[in-house]
């Protein structure tokens, strides 16, 4: 998923979520905060869970799935955390004027992505009307979506190659990366100074910057295929030279133009007023997804 889906917003107040087992999970501490606006909502929960099992004998946690989520330290942490149908039997529990129209909020959040799936379009739409809300230019916009088009070819060709393990995944971005700029994602993201985990470097990209990266990825798409790499070293091999084709097109317009197309640059910018109508348009239409 986009980092975008990471959060969602009901009535101002962050939801943290995460897609697992084809299916939204959310973290029971956030809705707790939402429905109780209570200062201490891990110690709410906790006290709800204790009470529910000694006064029905219910143990609530059974409800829910340990999942890590992003905490504010930027870590992840294993959070219990309950899909749609289990929040709704949560919900029954916690005495609160907000309940009804949040379970009609959470199903429609829920359903979101169900329609996503089953139209790709619609999916498309949403991560352009976010762009477009943030401020970013429309000739920018098209070449991000392109981008993201072509990333998926490429992860999709990877799966049916055997790479399954996220990490694997960064491994093969990063040879990628390398090879065409000379630097990491990470290392790029330090470059133009983005938080390591919470940014998407590709967000902050230039124009020339997303063209090559979709050079790297489109030719590593296509080695891959007409080598037939399997498993993770020749898809390692592929991604270099996938990302090398990448690089020599960047020298040679470096040449030609006499400036480095690697920039500092960012869209950090877009985060004052635009974002903040962003959020609040967001907020309007009763909870609907944020960045």
């Amino acid at each position: 998923m986009d980092s975008k889906d990471a959060l969602v917003v009901f009535e101002g107040t962050k939801i943290r979520r995460i897609w697992h087992d084809e299916q939204w999970f959310f973290s029971v501490v956030d809705v707790v905060r939402v429905l109780t606006d209570s200062a201490d909502p891990k110690d709410y929960w906790y006290r709800l869970k204790k009470r529910e099992a000694d006064s029905s004998g219910i143990e609530l946690s059974t409800f829910c799935r340990q999942l890590k989520l992003p905490s504010s330290d930027g870590k992840k942490y294993e959070t219990d955390s309950a899909n749609t149908e289990s929040m709704f039997r949560i919900i029954q529990s916690i005495p609160s004027k907000k309940a009804e129209p949040f379970k009609r909020w959470l199903a429609k959040v829920g359903y979101e992505r169900i329609q996503e799936i089953e139209n790709p379009e619609m999916a498309q739409d949403r991560v352009k009307e976010y762009y477009e809300l943030k401020g970013y230019p429309e000739d920018w916009i098209d070449k991000r979506l392109r981008g993201i088009a072509i990333r998926q070819d490429l992860t999709d060709e990877w799966k049916t190659r055997g790479i399954q393990e996220k990490k694997d995944f960064a491994i093969l971005t990063n040879e990628i990366s390398k090879a065409t700029f000379g630097k990491t994602i990470g290392e790029y993201k330090k470059f133009k100074r983005l938080e390591r985990d919470s940014q998407n470097l590709r967000d902050h990209m230039t124009d020339w910057e997303l063209i090559l990266t979709m050079v790297g990825e489109k030719a590593t798409t296509d080695i891959t295929i007409s080598k037939d790499s399997l498993g993770f070293e020749e898809c390692k091999d592929s991604a270099i030279e996938g990302g090398t084709i990448a690089k020599n097109t960047r020298k040679e317009l470096e040449e030609k133009t006499g400036k480095s197309v690697i920039s500092s640059g960012n869209y950090l910018h877009l985060t004052g007023k635009k974002q903040k109508k962003l959020v609040q348009e967001i907020a309007n239409e009763a909870g609907e997804r944020e960045e």
